[in-house]
């Protein structure tokens, strides 16, 4: 698993100072809800997850959903307080909640609905508020897809990754991928939109692999794509193989060759990018150029913008107002420190104003609707705006918004995205 990061301790109330407050009626607020429990841990992951659903001394897959609603009633006597108050932090509902993990669907429909519930009835839910579970194709039937429906789900992303045995048995997915088509199904009869995760760029997929599994994905016309480069963290048993000499990794070209093939095929069947590696399907008042798309994830773009959010759970991270903090990573001891009424995070970090405006521009790069150079009321640095006409002479920015001192990127520009960013941000 991934370490977590330096910072400070963290009160053991959860307390936050007042500068939160400032500017909080004009982000949104998101909940995310970790769920660290998985039937097998694959050998590429690097998240907070947990193969063994009955850990001992409070921290088990039964008891967790009480736990996790021990965190979102901390959370809101936190973000109640009087002094964040005194500083413009007003009650704001929840825009959108995401379920994520591990696998949220090992726990019953009922818990997860529980959890849910917990933060409808702490903080409110936002009028067409998003609420999103992650699952595996294995993980789910048609009965509990309705069932989270019932609980208040709106959207379900499922972890496909390939639709080719030998890639999915080289990243140790143990669904069928005959399976998915019917749960994508399920789903869409039962309500929900439907976002597909791919993986590409796995020792010993060609390119025509990689083909299949597109043909695959827009067969069954999700309302949403998502396709990331595989990475092999250090500490994984990819990363070991590795290491070994047993798998072999692609090179670059490999990488940027699929995801050129994965943009053709998309937005040839009428997908448009709005982040890097996210396609959502097109519809009606749309605006793809601009990335404002109805089935973009409002979840994931509430954190490309900066907006708030609470994260619940072992080693889920939160952001409200400069503030990044983040929980122990053991459901055990989580458990424990809750029970005692103690906030379950074990670090903190107060972030400058020149981290918050790298940050800004780091992660709205990314987006198709761009990034101004400067903040709102500020004019960009001439540095900058140098550096930017170079970056659209050399084909990674588009002329038009960069004439105004906005970043876009070209095709060519999000593969090397962290490029632009390195150049812009030196």
């Amino acid at each position: 698993m991934a370490d977590l990061p330096e910072g400070e301790a963290a009160p053991e109330t959860g307390e936050l100072p007042a500068s939160v407050g400032v500017g909080a009626a004009e982000r949104t607020f998101s909940v995310y809800l970790h769920v660290p429990f998985c039937a097998e841990r694959c050998g590429y992951c690097d998240f907070t997850t947990y193969t063994n659903a009955e850990l001992g001394g409070g921290g088990s897959a039964a008891e967790y959903a009480d736990n996790a609603i021990r965190e979102i009633e901390l959370a809101s006597k936190v973000l109640a307080r009087p002094e964040p108050a005194a500083e413009g932090m007003v009650p704001r509902p929840a825009s959108t909640i995401f379920l994520g993990g591990g696998t949220p669907t090992r726990l019953p429909a009922a818990d997860l609905g529980r959890m849910i519930g917990a933060v409808r009835d702490r903080f409110g839910l936002a009028e067409g508020a998003e609420v999103t579970t992650e699952a595996n194709p294995d993980s789910v039937d048609r009965a509990a897809l309705d069932e989270l429906v019932a609980g208040g789900v709106t959207r379900v992303s499922f972890g496909m990754q390939s639709a080719v045995p030998h890639v999915l048995a080289t990243l140790e997915r143990t669904h069928d991928p005959e399976r998915v088509p019917r749960v994508v199904r399920w789903a869409r009869e039962a309500g929900l939109d439907v976002s597909v995760d791919l993986i590409y760029g796995t020792p010993g997929e060609s390119l025509a692999d990689w083909r299949t599994s597109l043909d695959a994905v827009l067969a069954m016309e999700p309302d949403h794509v998502s396709a990331y480069a595989l990475v092999v963290e250090r500490g994984t048993r990819m990363g070991a193989q590795v290491r070994r000499g047993e798998l072999a990794l692609p090179d670059d070209d490999d990488q940027a060759e699929k995801y050129e093939l994965a943009e053709s095929m998309l937005a040839g069947a009428g997908y448009g990018w709005y982040e890097v590696s996210n396609w959502a399907r097109i519809a009606p008042g749309d605006d793809p150029s601009s990335g404002r798309l109805l089935h973009a994830s409002r979840h994931n773009l509430a954190y490309w913008r900066g907006g708030d959010w609470w994260g619940v759970g072992p080693g889920a991270h939160s952001h409200v107002g400069g503030v990044r903090w983040w929980n122990g990573k053991h459901p055990v001891p989580y458990a424990a420190r809750l029970r005692a009424g103690l906030s379950p995070a074990v670090g903190r970090e107060l972030l400058s104003e020149e981290s918050r405006e790298l940050e800004r521009l780091l992660l709205g790069v990314r987006l198709a609707e761009g990034v101004d150079l400067a903040r709102p009321g500020e004019e960009p640095a001439y540095r900058r705006l140098a550096i930017l006409h170079r970056l659209v002479a050399e084909g990674l920015c588009e002329p038009g918004p960069a004439r105004s001192g906005r970043v876009r990127l070209t095709l060519r520009g999000r593969l090397l995205a962290d490029s632009v960013v390195r150049d812009l941000t030196d």
